[in-house]
């Protein structure tokens, strides 16, 4: 993980601010029922308390970033951090989704409940933010 370390150091706030404007993003482009959905629960969790997103995501930044250092370490010089997430979709997204899971386990009954009414389609997100997550990782690498 001794790459990923500038990230989680050094530049640990422009890491997570551009994380979270990957979520930000990805829930602003949901659509139809099920983005109605996310967007609602996404709503009721930043009502419940502000600021949770940038807080969660930072609180556990040191865990994403562990759970994606293997993924990091095998991928090929000359390919990027996101479009090597979205070539291992389904190994990144279920290692991301490890770390939310037993956060959620953990987490007040509100944002629990938000958080497992989306769970089933959860990997669905994951699997389509998986190159901005990448490229945001590498500019802070």
């Amino acid at each position: 993980m001794a790459a990923l370390d500038t990230a989680r150091t050094t530049n640990r706030s422009k890491t997570v601010d551009d994380l979270v404007g990957v979520i930000n993003s990805e829930v602003a482009g949901q659509s139809g029922l099920s983005g109605a959905a996310v967007k609602a629960a996404y709503a009721a969790v930043q009502k419940v308390k502000p600021n949770v997103v940038a807080n969660a995501t930072d609180a556990m930044l040191d865990d994403f970033l562990g759970a994606l250092a293997p993924l990091w370490a095998s991928k090929p010089a000359d390919q990027g951090f996101g479009a090597y997430l979205a070539a291992n979709g389904d190994q990144a997204a279920e290692a991301l989704l490890a770390v939310t899971d037993a956060q959620a386990a953990d987490a007040k009954p509100a944002l629990a409940k938000a958080y497992n009414s989306l769970r089933g389609k959860a990997k669905d997100y994951v699997v389509a933010a998986l190159p901005r997550v990448g490229d945001a990782i590498e500019q802070n690498a």
